[in-house]
């Protein structure tokens, strides 16, 4: 089900600014489009330097007393911001996925994740207490986690709910001011859950919204006031933004892009094995980037294939799986498509010319897609394809299948389908990726275990979510006291 009739006119994107939402006067715009049906949704300011300048100077002059605010009292406006949030989660699910292209389905379960990561952040209250020792007679070390000051979040359009909320309720559970630059393909469901944010009584300034492109996102992480970056996007784009902050002696945590790998081996149960490899690869229209891109095939499973070509052509545009994001981007998948048929891939499935409804034939819709024999070489079998693909590369040991797995740029994840323990403890020991699957198609943990991958999936130290993202939101101080003379010989003494 997609809520394609949820939006009937195009809706004005503002930016909130000092706790207030502020209609923007710049003269450039964007469109969002529905992927759906191609009509315009809403318009997206560029913000104009005198409103970043402003929203920086919220952010800052709020930051005083919300860092000196208990974090029980921090936490107490996240519960309210949750339970609006789970109040309205189908209204929110429609609108994500009118904009993103989703199934509304897959809109509300990225938000009840995002909805996950905000528990954790809640849960710092009783768990992060820092710590407190009598190291040596009369000498005690004391551990505090403060809060860095002005931070920034940069969103993707793929998970417009989900993504933002795994780094502003972290963020400000901790004491830091947050600003949020959501995506200009994506804006509408950030608005949304901004005016959440307002409802639970956030002070003005502690989170704002700065809508725009690239230069809202250079002038936001270059400005002096701005301690931290967190950034989920293409590889390219992490990059940059990742160099240009850490250059600063900024944090920065930017994801970037991947190729994830799934490996079938003839032991896999088919009864698991089929479903998880579909939905990896179909789920969000394949725009995501824990989506299955590769199938490598050991050894003889054309049985499993066959299953797997026969469910997913069942699959419906409009039905079971969304639209891809916009046009360019759909013309960009299918001439990838086309240069690795020629390349040599066999086309096993074609998803180019779905069946769909009239109300939907103005939309970007790819069915899913299978190429086989694949190369590693490839185009398909190396480019981020971001789309309902999955590729199939033939090998016959599992040593060749993490040979081509270690030779990935990318390092998001890897997952095997097996009955076997022994396959099952291979992959997980010799895979290059953040994130392992054992008869998993998509294996993102759940909190407090943290996400994040490895090689160009990522840029910066540590994860974006979970316990290892406290150390990125924060800063540890460490406190020794010595308040009388000791007699001990040891170095304190």
């Amino acid at each position: 089900m997609l809520g394609i009739t949820s939006i009937e006119r195009p809706l004005p994107i503002r930016n909130l600014i000092h706790g207030q939402w502020v209609n923007s006067p710049s003269q450039t715009r964007y469109e969002i489009l529905s992927p759906y049906h191609g009509r315009t949704l809403a318009s997206v300011p560029e913000s104009t330097k005198e409103e970043i300048e402003a929203a920086l100077a919220a952010a800052e002059s709020a930051f005083v007393l919300w860092r000196r605010t208990p974090i029980k009292e921090r936490c107490q406006l996240l519960f309210k911001f949750r339970e609006l949030a789970l109040a309205q989660q189908h209204d929110i699910a429609v609108l994500a996925s009118a904009e993103s292209g989703k199934t509304v389905d897959e809109a509300l379960q990225g938000l009840l994740k995002g909805l996950e990561v905000t528990e954790f952040a809640l849960s710092l209250q009783n768990l992060d207490c820092g710590g407190h020792m009598e190291v040596s007679r009369g000498v005690t070390c004391t551990l505090k986690r403060e809060p860095l000051g002005v931070v920034v979040g940069v969103g993707p359009f793929n998970f417009p709910a989900m993504v933002p909320l795994w780094m502003y309720p972290i963020a400000l559970a901790l004491g830091n001011t947050f600003i949020l630059k959501p995506s200009e393909k994506a804006a509408l469901t950030s608005q949304r859950m901004g005016e959440l944010m307002v409802a639970a009584g956030f002070p003005a300034g502690t989170f704002s919204i700065i809508n725009g492109k690239a230069d809202a996102v250079e002038q936001l992480i270059t400005d002096d006031r701005v301690k931290a970056v967190g950034f989920v996007g293409s590889t390219p784009a992490a990059r940059s933004v990742y160099q240009k902050a850490s250059h600063l002696g900024k944090k920065a945590l930017c994801l970037g892009g991947a190729k994830n790998h799934v490996l079938l081996v003839p032991d896999a149960d088919p009864a698991i094995a089929v479903p998880g490899v579909i939905g990896s690869f179909t789920g969000c229209a394949g725009q995501r980037c824990m989506a299955a891109s590769v199938l490598i095939a050991v050894g003889q499973v054309d049985h499993i294939i066959k299953a797997l070509i026969a469910k997913s052509s069942e699959l419906q545009c409009g039905v079971h799986i969304g639209a891809i994001i916009d046009r360019p981007s759909l013309q960009r998948i299918e001439g990838i498509i086309d240069r690795s048929v020629a390349q040599g891939a066999k086309l096993i499935l074609d998803g180019r010319k779905p069946v769909v409804t009239d109300e939907l034939r103005q939309g970007n819709w790819l069915a899913p897609t299978i190429l086989d024999n694949a190369l590693p070489t490839m185009e398909c079998s190396q480019a981020e394809i971001f789309g309902p693909v999955l590729t199939i590369i033939r090998v016959k040991t599992l040593s060749e299948a993490m040979k081509i797995e270690a030779a990935s740029p990318y390092g998001n994840a890897t997952s095997i389908f097996t009955t076997s323990g022994a396959n099952a403890q291979y992959v997980a020991d010799h895979a290059t990726s953040g994130m392992i699957g054992i008869n998993v198609g998509v294996p993102v943990p759940r909190e407090p275990f943290s996400f994040g991958g490895t090689k160009q999936s990522k840029f910066g130290s540590g994860d974006i979510t979970g316990v290892s993202s406290l150390d990125f939101w924060s800063n540890l101080k460490k406190m020794t006291a010595k308040w009388s003379f000791s007699g001990d010989k040891n170095w304190m003494g």
